[in-house]
């Protein structure tokens, strides 16, 4: 053991140094001027606010959720904010061939993409697991297989630009949490495939940069609709969770933590005490308020 720690810990420095002198110190709202970006999910919550922020920054846009009527709304403030310009495409994730569309649309509006920003999600249930199979699997339909098909129709347009694959998952999808099986699921998913891409990327010297962002709880209307009853937590603003992605995706970060030293704390955690870890997960939740 003493003989590996004399090995890996200078090449620990080493690459802690290669990083922080390649990487982009400092986030510039230049860096996302005239960009041409997806964001899925964006009629509320943090996509929603990613939308505004990207807006302020004189972005082009391609928006895309299910309601129409609320997206439409959202492109009128983007173009009021200073957009480049602001397009949206409603439809269903759950149709398998939707995230084709929204990707061809980008291709006739643009000609080519700079940044995708895969957020949206599929409803589901916070409780006890119910046992219902089917229901994980359109989960996995909306928030895994989803991500996969869009990034897949994407990257020809992403290698042409070296842009930038934005992710945005959950703690859920580094730990286990309970109530929360069917969502957890899909999110360890995602931490798998695009972990894994962004290794392929770098043998095959493919410069599209993957990040994928851990978030704990923000105050969506949907989230604190969902768990506020059962979460001792105060959730975090989305205005600013959507601020911190745009960040860590023009800075090409490998993953973002937000709020940071919560999630940072509670990963750290996960490696060296995952039982203390999982006691204190239970100990946040008023369980006496979830209902089977």
């Amino acid at each position: 053991m003493g003989v590996l720690l004399k090995i890996f810990i200078p090449l620990l420095g080493l690459a802690l140094a290669f990083y922080f002198y390649s990487a982009p110190k400092n986030f510039s709202e230049e860096m996302l001027r005239g960009k041409r970006v997806i964001v899925t999910g964006a009629s509320s919550g943090i996509g929603e606010q990613m939308a505004y922020h990207l807006a302020r920054m004189e972005a082009h846009l391609l928006l895309t959720a299910r309601t129409e009527a609320k997206l439409q709304k959202v492109v009128e403030q983007c173009l009021k904010l200073g957009a480049a310009s602001a397009h949206y495409v409603s439809g269903s994730m759950e149709d398998t061939v939707f995230p084709e569309v929204v990707v061809k649309e980008a291709e006739n509006t643009w000609g080519g993409l700079d940044m995708l920003i895969l957020n949206h999600i599929g409803y589901t249930y916070f409780n006890y697991f119910n046992g219902d199979v089917g229901h994980i699997r359109k989960l996995l339909e909306i928030n895994f297989l989803s991500y996969v098909a869009m990034t897949t129709s994407a990257l020809p347009m992403l290698k042409e630009s070296e842009g930038s694959i934005v992710v945005v998952s959950s703690m859920a999808g580094k730990t286990g949490t309970p109530f929360s099986a069917p969502y957890s699921a899909t999110k360890f998913a995602l931490d798998g495939f695009f972990s894994s891409l962004r290794q392929e990327f770098i043998i095959d010297k493919v410069n599209i940069s993957v990040t994928l962002c851990i978030l704990g709880y923000i105050d969506t209307e949907n989230a604190v609709r969902v768990v506020s009853h059962a979460m001792r937590d105060t959730p975090a603003p989305k205005e600013e969770c959507a601020l911190e992605i745009i960040k860590s995706g023009a800075l090409r970060r490998r993953e973002l933590h937000y709020p940071s030293q919560a999630v940072g704390s509670l990963l750290l955690l996960r490696d060296i005490a995952p039982d203390f870890l999982d006691s204190l997960i239970r100990s946040n939740y008023k369980v006496e308020n979830i209902r089977r």
